[in-house]
């Protein structure tokens, strides 16, 4: 006998949440890393909050509907306060009940400082990398570095002249003014823009359009591909370089490790300063139009093949931040926030890349 296409609602329901979501849905392990890790954080985001006062919108849930963004690669907050609205899986991750109202948009704009301040991306990065290595997931010998550019939230016309060299000429249309760039050498060090000023006019190779943009670095494991160290730089010719420094300071030296990467840190000063650092260079040689610094005592060995080989997997890290984690062109301005959500998308990766690998093993 053919149902009824009623629609009519029910007064109650019996179900939560937690029941309708099924026990195989691939955001089950994930919401148990990042509960794991959020419980951890309780203190910290204990601290950037007054003792006093009425009670504000729990961080912890904050940070959840922040990844799920980022993993459903939602391009505004806005669109995500809708799809809270009303969908059921986002609810259950987040923590609403079915009857929670859901919050005003401007409460990210608000809190986002106040995460920033506390280095929460950070400190969240850091206990997911803590789940991995109690997995055993994690190399400590094997790394491989790299950069990618991470467009700015500014457009070319917003390139103009700095303040004490700028002409005064009223625009035609102050809202989108007409401009000519034929003809005018623009670079860093003589114009900078009024929408980011941090964002610096750069490409990666000749021949590609110059834009304004920051750089983004990862470390990374050779062993499963995750990351274990990020950060934002301006972006500059030798920010790779420095930043790959940087980033193995902040680990300390406990045995000799390997360092991939490729050719644009094949250069003398960088590899002399990764040896006297006991890092073993592994990043790929120049062509023959330009003297290597890697030389036969390193390429002989058989783990430089092995390093060559991995240092590929960087680029599914890359590939994934912006076509999922919404880094392509990123919607923040200036380095510390680029740098806060650089350093939470990569977090992300790690999460789906983690549940992944204990999946296969399972």
């Amino acid at each position: 006998m053919r149902g009824q296409d009623t629609q009519q609602a029910g007064l109650f329901s019996y179900l939560s949440p937690e029941e309708r979501v099924p026990a195989t849905h691939p955001l089950r392990p994930i919401r148990q890393y990042v509960d794991m890790a959020l419980t951890a954080l309780s203190p910290q985001l204990e601290a950037l909050y007054a003792r006093t006062g009425r009670p504000s919108i729990a961080p912890e849930k904050l940070l959840r509907a922040l990844l799920l963004q980022l993993l459903y690669s939602l391009r505004s907050e806005r669109l995500l306060m809708e799809e809270l609205q009303y969908n059921l899986l986002f609810r259950w991750f987040v923590g609403l009940d079915l009857d929670a109202p859901v919050w005003d948009v401007t409460v990210f704009t608000k809190n986002r400082d106040r995460l920033l301040a506390g280095q929460i991306a950070t400190a969240f990065f850091t206990q997911v990398l803590a789940q991995a290595k109690a997995q055993h997931l994690l190399s400590d010998e094997h790394f491989t570095v790299d950069g990618t550019l991470i467009e700015a939230w500014a457009g070319q016309k917003s390139f103009k002249l700095k303040a004490d060299t700028a002409p005064v000429s009223p625009p035609d249309d102050p809202g989108n003014p007409s401009v000519d760039f034929r003809g005018e050498r623009r670079t860093n060090a003589t114009h900078a823009s009024t929408t980011d000023p941090e964002a610096q006019l750069y490409k990666k190779a000749a021949g590609q359009e110059a834009k304004l943009c920051f750089l983004g670095h990862v470390l990374m494991e050779n062993c499963h591909g995750l990351v274990v160290n990020a950060t934002v730089t301006p972006a500059t010719g030798t920010a790779e370089r420095e930043a790959a420094m940087a980033l193995l300071n902040r680990r300390p030296p406990t045995r000799r490790i390997t360092l991939g990467g490729d050719k644009n840190y094949d250069t003398h000063q960088f590899v002399q300063r990764l040896r006297a650092r006991q890092v073993t260079p592994h990043v790929s040689q120049h062509a023959t139009n330009r003297a290597s610094a890697i030389d036969g005592r390193t390429t002989r060995h058989p783990g430089y093949a092995v390093s060559q080989r991995k240092r590929k997997w960087v680029e599914e890290i890359f590939g994934w931040l912006k076509t999922v984690g919404l880094l392509r062109k990123v919607k923040l301005r200036g380095v510390p926030r680029v740098g806060w959500l650089f350093t939470f998308a990569v977090a992300a990766y790690n999460l789906v890349r983690m549940r992944t690998l204990v999946g296969a093993a399972t």
